[in-house]
Parts: C-alpha cells; structure tokens; sequence
C-alpha cells in the first residue's frame, strides 16, 4: 500500500516507492516532480515563484524554482538516486489573471516565468523533461504514482491527463 504525501505551497517531499505525492491548487505555481525509477525514488515541490531575489537563507527551499531544483536533487541523491538517471515531470504555470497594460503584464506573469525558470534550472542541472501541462488560464491539481511513474493532471471541466 502507497503512503500518500500532499506537497504544500512552497514544500518539498522526497520519499522512497511506493509512494503517491499530490499537490492541489496549482494556479500560477509548479508541480515539480524528480524522479529515479532505477532507485525507485521521487521527489516533488510545489513551486511558487521563479527566483529568490532575497539573498538571504529561505526556510522553504520549495517556493522558488532555482532553489528548489537544486534540493530536490539533493535530497533525491540521498535516497540514492544516481542525478544521472533523473528524469523531471511537471505541470501548472497558468496565467490566472487578465492584465492589462504591457509593462503591468510582463512582471505579473508569473506562471510563465515559474515555467521558464524551472525548465532552465532543470537544463542546467542536466535532468531531462520528459513530460509536462503547464500554461493556459486554469489551475490544476496533480498526483505522481511511484508505481507507474505517471503524473495524473486534473483540470476543472477538462479530461484527466497522464503524464
């Protein structure tokens, strides 16, 4: 029987198979899943913003995209994941409101910019995407199953989608 994790806004849950971690209300930020199904580990975040401009120490490493791929990382090495066997799913990234003004747009998109981000953090730590639902105008929730590696993507009046 599979422990169930929900990640919460800004969290990160590593945790050996078998496992379920699901993250609910995804609007603008990311489900982030790491994977090693050789090691049978995962790991998932749920990002919020894309960078942490602070410069100090975060207490949640899991809120900002360039801090919480490094982590996760980490963190899935120390389960015994191999980071050359890592694969990376994810999903969310939705621009939930309608801005007007160019200059107002581009600072508030910030379901774009946590997509961005995490794609170039991912490329930069070498860990391929193999799947992802990001983008679009609505949230969604997500669960990854350790026991078939598949992310399942729920969207409000939209059909499931397995990743």
């Amino acid at each position: 029987m599979a422990s169930v994790y929900h990640v919460g806004m800004g969290d990160i849950v590593v945790a050996k198979h078998p496992v379920v971690l699901t993250s609910l209300g995804l609007g603008s930020c990311i489900g982030l899943v790491i994977y090693d199904d050789i090691a049978k580990v995962a790991g998932m975040s749920h990002i919020m913003l894309p960078n942490n401009h602070e410069g100090k120490d975060v207490k949640k490493l899991g809120k900002y995209a360039d801090t919480a791929v490094p982590k996760l990382i980490e963190d899935l090495i120390a389960l015994g994941a191999l980071k050359s066997r890592l694969k990376a799913k994810m999903a969310g990234g939705a621009q939930m409101f309608s801005v007007p003004g160019k200059n107002s747009a581009s600072f508030l998109a910030i379901g774009e910019r946590n997509i961005e981000t995490t794609k170039k953090m991912l490329e930069q730590y070498g860990i391929p995407l193999v799947a992802s639902d990001v983008g679009g105008n609505k949230g969604r929730s997500v669960e990854f199953y350790t026991d078939n590696w598949i992310m399942i993507v729920k969207v409000i009046g939209s059909e499931v989608k397995k990743l």
